[in-house]
């Protein structure tokens, strides 16, 4: 008879001692990504290489540490990392709507954008006192005075030589008129037209005549107007460069490494020179306004602002920016509005940047979903990486769909190295889908879900446990309260020999564990509490898991425990719920009978089987003509069923238990219901690994157990799976008083024997089984049914047609 496991294999537990230390008090924070070598390599590498397109993919499972780590990771790399420029936005005098870039070393910008403020406030100040100045008037008022004079006497001229012939002249607001004067009165229109025809003719030739010397000397005149406007200006702007030309000057002097400055600069010296008025005067509302707009006033001077768009003045190294809401605007920035007397209105004052713009000159990271997720920022970062520059754009000019002029800010050169995270099947429905993909994003880093369970890798996980404590304000936790994290890693790994990498669920449970700690005032988070946690987590959980359990108990569904059935085995399954996975056992039964049909599946037949339980239950065929049709047909007419089973069965963990029934129904012997059996089958007999072993066992655990364990019940798992089980501290007690048992198995033959008692029984060379066998007895019923097939031709002719019939459809 097949020996059952020992209770050291069914768990494997860690003593508190091998811990090194009493408490993780005495342990000094993790500061290293942990199992996770082969994505640090990547990570490093992605990160060294300079060339174009070695952006990284951190591809792993959600809770795997990827987003922690990824950021601790690039954080201590950045710090070793060159501060990257500043970058500003300045008005265009030439082109409003495209605002310049600028360039600047670390901490200038806000350092300019000061230098600016204070430059066109100190102008502000100094100019309208300049122009104010009694030195000004002075000078202001020789300039006039000669001209004046020199106009004076012209017009004094002209009068003369208008009285000489005539005429007096008037001044109006059009220009001078030319009036007749007779007997000393000027002649209005009518007295004019009242003169003889000979009289009138004689005062309109004399009229022209003069007014051809009039204009010549308008001409003059208004030739010493311009000249007066072009001294005042001159004087002006001398003036003016003499009151605020020092202060510019001293700011191109300070930025004079800078050419972009100091271009800049010298636009704005001859942009104030040029609207010295903005600044004597400055500005006022429209007087039809009833309310005063104080913010008009300063309106006119936000050309001279600098918008400083990436400040890196605070930076230690290069920035590492992690953004988790990837919209458009967030990543490239926007350009804001304002709204004034119900217009909007926007300025390069009212550029702002994006995420991009902050982690220029260092990292980016982005959960690669939700930049799928947003509209235009996939494409749009794809874009800023080929062509290494960002550019702010309206996300309706981006679609076409707004063709108003606005700004248009020159783009802004892009170094920087983006880091996607996301799983790996994105990633590879990404790398065959888009062909921009592989070209931008060359460097994948895979996130591990398991770690081997080494020494050094117990104390790492320490470590961990330490640095979450420290972090989080959690009490410390003393070495037993380790050793129980360590055991819950592994059961999460589903491995003896491996630990979880899934370090958001083990600071989950080490949160919920110290906050039971804290109830019961304990010093230290001890394996009492790690055990409160993990049963309370599951307890939140497991309502439905109870429910069925309930059924079974009350027979509403019918679980056997104890006794024997020809026929009938129980298998075990998994159901997931998310959060949760708990296993349920299920009765499998078969029936046979004469006909040709082979192994009939009632759950394909309902739809009800997915295509791995449907391969699973085909296998089956396979290994009943390999062992016993090799020297005749295989009639046979079996039906394979779950029973009390309503939902859609994958999977091929239950082949075995259903081949157990088979074999039994044909052999005639009885299956001890006592037992559960899990595992699936290949065509030559063997019995192969499944997933959720340890749920599976606790599940037909807890049926015996609220039936009443009698010593007798256990469950069959494949020998392979053995290294899988960690197994709750509940059932390894109950194995090691004799309550419950688990029988490893290789083969189909070993699984039978453990079923029914009865050796399977070894074939000899001429296909034959010692007598009395499982296998003796099911060659000798499929023999005899063979036979019995014989006397109804008609059903096999039958069988032929159904088979065509279903080759034509």
């Amino acid at each position: 008879m097949l020996k059952e496991l020992l209770v050291d294999r069914l768990r494997v537990e860690i003593d508190p001692k091998s811990i090194g230390c009493e408490t993780t008090e005495e342990m000094v924070p993790l500061e290293e990504i942990v199992g996770q070598e082969r994505a640090v390599r990547a990570l490093k590498f992605g990160l060294d290489i300079k060339e174009l397109g070695f952006n990284i993919y951190a591809a792993g499972l959600p809770g795997s540490g990827r987003k922690t780590a990824v950021r601790n990771f690039l954080e201590e790399v950045a710090k070793d990392k060159p501060i990257p420029n500043d970058w500003c936005y300045v008005n265009n005098f030439s082109n409003p709507f495209v605002p310049k870039t600028i360039k600047l070393s670390p901490g200038q910008g806000k350092e300019f954008q000061r230098d600016m403020k204070n430059f066109i406030d100190q102008s502000r100040s100094v100019l309208p006192k300049v122009f104010e100045s009694e030195d000004y008037a002075k000078k202001r008022d020789a300039i006039t005075k000669g001209i004046e004079e020199e106009r004076q006497g012209l017009l004094a001229q002209l009068n003369v030589r208008a009285q000489k012939e005539g005429f007096v002249l008037q001044s109006t607001p059009i220009g001078l008129l030319t009036v007749p004067v007779m007997e000393g009165k000027p002649l209005s229109e009518r007295d004019l037209m009242a003169l003889p025809p000979q009289t009138r003719d004689k005062i309109q030739k004399k009229m022209e005549e003069l007014k051809g010397e009039l204009r010549s000397a308008f001409r003059q005149l208004r030739g010493l107007e311009r000249k007066i406007n072009e001294e005042i200006q001159k004087l002006n702007r001398e003036v003016a460069l003499y009151a605020f030309g020092h202060l510019i000057d001293s700011l191109i002097e300070k930025y004079q490494d800078i050419p972009d400055i100091k271009t800049y600069l010298e636009e704005v010296r001859n942009d104030i020179l040029e609207n010295i008025n903005l600044f004597i005067t400055g500005t006022t509302a429209p007087p039809q306004l009833p309310f005063p707009v104080p913010w008009m006033r300063e309106l006119p001077f936000r050309k001279y602002e600098v918008n400083v768009i990436a400040d890196n003045s605070e930076l230690k190294g290069a920035p590492v920016v992690m953004e988790l809401n990837p919209t458009y605007q967030n990543l490239f920035g926007k350009i804001e509005k304002e709204a004034q007397f119900g217009i909007l209105s926007t300025d390069f004052t009212m550029i702002r940047g994006g995420s991009l713009h902050k982690a220029n000159g260092g990292y980016l990271v982005l959960p690669a979903e939700e930049v799928l997720r947003n509209i235009l920022s996939y494409d749009s970062l794809k874009r800023a990486l080929m062509n290494e520059c960002i550019n702010i754009e309206e996300a309706g000019e981006r679609l076409g769909f707004i063709t108003t002029k606005g700004l248009r800010p020159e783009p802004i050169p892009l170094d920087v190295k983006v880091v996607l995270i996301g799983t790996p099947l994105l990633y590879y429905m990404l790398y065959l889908s888009d062909m921009d993909f592989k070209e931008l994003f060359k460097v994948k880093a895979d996130f591990d879900t398991t770690m081997a369970r080494t020494d050094e890798n117990i104390r790492k996980y320490a470590a961990f446990i330490c640095t979450i404590s420290r972090k989080d304000k959690l009490k410390h936790f003393h070495a037993s309260g380790v050793a129980k994290i360590v055991e819950y890693g592994s059961r999460l790994a589903q491995d003896q020999q491996k630990l979880s990498t899934r370090f958001s669920e083990i600071a989950d449970i080490m949160r919920e564990a110290n906050f039971y700690a804290l109830q019961e005032n304990s010093k230290y988070v001890t394996s009492d509490q790690i055990k409160r946690a993990i049963e309370e987590k599951v307890y939140r959980s497991n309502l439905i898991q109870e429910k069925i359990q309930e059924m079974i108990e009350r027979n509403i569904l019918l679980i056997d425990t104890d006794g024997e059935a020809v026929g009938q085995v129980n298998g075990l399954s998994v159901i997931s719920l998310g959060d949760f996975a708990f296993g349920r056992p299920s009765r499998v039964t078969a029936s046979i009978g004469l006909g040709r049909e082979g192994l009939i599946d009632i759950e394909r037949e309902a739809k009800l089987g997915g295509r791995i339980h449907t391969k699973g239950v085909m296998i089956l065929s396979g290994y009943l003509a390999e062992k016993y049709a090799r020297d005749k047909p295989l009639s046979l007419s079996a039906r394979l069923v779950f029973e009390q089973s309503y939902e859609m069965i994958e999977g091929d963990s239950a082949s075995s238990t259903e081949l157990y029934a088979l074999l039994s129904v044909l052999s005639g012997l009885s299956i001890k219901q006592n037992i559960a059996v899990t595992g699936s089958v290949n065509q030559k007999g063997e019995v192969q690994a499944i997933g959720g072993v340890n749920e599976k066992i606790e599940g037909f655990f807890e049926v015996c157990k609220a039936k009443g364990l009698n010593g007798e019940q256990g469950v069959i798992i494949p020998e392979s799976n053995v290294q899988n089980l960690m197994l709750k501290e509940e059932v390894v007690e109950a194995v090691r008083k004799g309550k419950f048992h688990i029988y490893p198995v290789k083969t189909i033959d070993k699984g039978i024997e453990v079923l029914t008692g009865v050796k399977a029984g070894a074939g000899h060379p001429d296909r034959t089984f010692d007598e009395g066998t499982v296998n003796y007895r099911v060659e000798k019923r499929l023999k005899a049914m063979a036979e019995k097939l014989r006397e109804f031709p008609d059903l096999v002719v039958e069988e032929r047609k159904r088979r065509r019939r279903e080759e034509e459809e």
